[in-house]
């Protein structure tokens, strides 16, 4: 049998990493549909159960408490990738996510601990229960569910990430959020999210224990921990800023408006969430990938990757982001009357999630090779953010505008500092790599049009036809033009049956 020649070897490399990242994109996508139908409930349960005013409440909490999650995992999200690829066959896996997840839980549990005893941060307005405090203790699990998925990722293992994101915790969100309703109904939504939480959290560490195995002779080394906890302060201060541009908008808002415009707003968030998972469904399989082609110094590949998954990204983003934007109104009714207010903050919320996919796959590269430049940009995007929306909100203030015109104000400003963001990371990544990082293509244009144009005549259908048949039709339109004339034989790895087909074709 002859040798494969050098130059295949390249070849068979990049058709294998983008196998692998359609393969893990695949399968988060499905999980995303999942998640999509088991998150509708929820919001219907929140909105017609509960109401505006107590799902304030609850959203202005979970500021605070996913946010402290996120930065008390250390950056063990996105870093563990390249702690394991560094330590290659040298160092047990096991005791290397075992070092994290300890950091997490001592730097969770404390930051927990002082939440309980001063509690004011998570609620601005004064009101809440006992119950209502026991959210923090979501905190230890959040970051503990989030490294055990990393470490699952690492091994290509995005199926867990389906289960325990998709599946049990929007479920179990979904399921327990009506029960308790009818047995406290003051706090059930903090108490149906506690649950959702620790059911993630089980889900994710049974396959990790399958996986890895029991940390067999490890034991903690402060030395080590601290070396861990310093070289993943940049890495975790990014990750809460990404994070947290998600999340100021809410806070400034629940500073500035009622419960109730916030509670509206947090629907609309939660609907405009959706294609945000697209994104972050990417994340587990592309870190890995990213690692292993660092460690070659194969910068080209890089930038291939990061190109082609934004591409994907985008396009599908878009798609459903006119899907969910176009009957707007339909689908904010759908949770109540007085939600319908909100679709003018949905509708930019959609906009900033398709605007901000060259950030995001930009960003999953510079952790890696400019973690500190990326870590200026982040802070600079959210001072960014911060600043337009409270002058829109002083703005509004001094026009006399009604309450809702402040939660699509801070929904507009957080599409123009993403705007900014996707530009500066893509140009840094660019600089860096000496490569083009570019995931636009004109096809978008044309299959947003043909969207437009079903969507129009959608919208003149009853309400319960809009979003029965006009969601659908608008989605079969677009992707019909992107899969025809945006889509190249390498994009369509990302829907065929296996990765292991898509190389051997290559």
């Amino acid at each position: 049998m002859s040798e494969p020649s050098p130059a295949a070897a390249p070849l068979a490399d990049a058709s294998g990493d983008i196998a692998a990242l359609a393969r893990g994109g695949r399968t988060n996508f499905i999980g995303f549909l999942l998640r999509l139908v088991a998150n509708m409930p929820f919001l219907f349960i929140a909105g017609r159960l509960y109401g505006a005013t107590a799902l304030g409440r609850f959203a202005s909490a979970l500021v605070i408490v996913e946010l402290m999650a996120m930065v008390c995992t250390v950056g063990e999200k996105r870093g563990l990738a390249q702690r394991l690829s560094d330590a290659g066959e040298d160092g047990d896996p096991s005791h290397i996510v075992c070092d994290g997840l300890l950091i997490a839980l001592i730097a969770a549990s404390a930051v927990a601990a002082v939440l309980w005893l001063v509690p004011a941060p998570m609620f601005p307005s004064g009101v809440y229960t006992n119950i209502d405090r026991l959210l923090v203790t979501a905190i230890p699990a959040l970051a503990l569910t989030e490294i055990l998925l990393a470490a699952q990722a690492y091994r290509y293992d995005v199926g867990t990430t389906v289960r325990a994101r998709a599946v049990v915790e929007p479920w179990t969100k979904s399921i327990t959020a009506g029960a308790f309703f009818f047995l406290v109904p003051k706090s059930g939504l903090q108490l149906a999210y506690l649950a959702a939480t620790f059911a993630a959290l089980l889900t994710a560490a049974w396959p990790f224990l399958k996986t890895y195995g029991l940390p067999r002779g490890w034991r903690p080394h402060l030395g080590r921990m601290a070396t861990l906890t310093v070289r993943g302060a940049p890495l975790a201060a990014a990750d809460a800023i990404e994070w947290g541009t998600r999340r100021l908008d809410l806070f400034i808002l629940g500073l500035f408006a009622a419960p109730a415009a916030v509670g509206v707003y947090y629907i609309a968030q939660q609907v405009a969430s959706l294609p945000q998972k697209l994104k972050t469904s990417f994340d587990p399989i592309l870190g890995p990938v990213i690692t292993r082609a660092l460690k070659d110094k194969d910068y080209a590949a890089v930038a291939r990757q990061v190109c082609q998954v934004g591409f994907w990204i985008t396009a599908m983003q878009a798609g459903i982001a006119l899907a969910l934007g176009i009957p707007g109104q339909a689908i904010m009714g759908l949770v109540g009357p007085h939600f319908v207010g909100g679709t003018g903050a949905l509708a930019f919320l959609l906009a900033a999630e398709v605007v901000a996919a060259t950030a995001v796959v930009s960003e999953a590269a510079l952790i890696y090779v400019a973690r500190f430049r990326n870590l200026t940009i982040s802070i600079a995007t959210i001072a960014l953010q911060a600043l337009l929306t409270v002058s829109a909100m002083l703005l509004i203030d001094r026009l006399g505008l009604p309450q809702l015109y402040r939660a699509a104000a801070a929904a507009l400003s957080l599409a123009l500092a993403l705007g900014v963001a996707s530009l500066t990371k893509a140009l840094a990544l660019s600089h860096i790599l000496q490569r083009s990082i570019n995931n636009w293509r004109w096809a978008l244009v044309w299959a947003a049009a043909v969207a437009v144009v079903v969507g129009e005549v959608a919208i003149l259908l009853p309400e319960w036809a809009e979003l029965i048949f006009g969601i659908p039709a608008i989605l079969l339109a677009y992707g019909w033009v992107i899969w025809r004339r945006g889509f190249g034989p390498e994009d369509r790895v990302l829907f065929r049956r296996t990765a292991g087909a898509a190389v051997s074709e290559a």
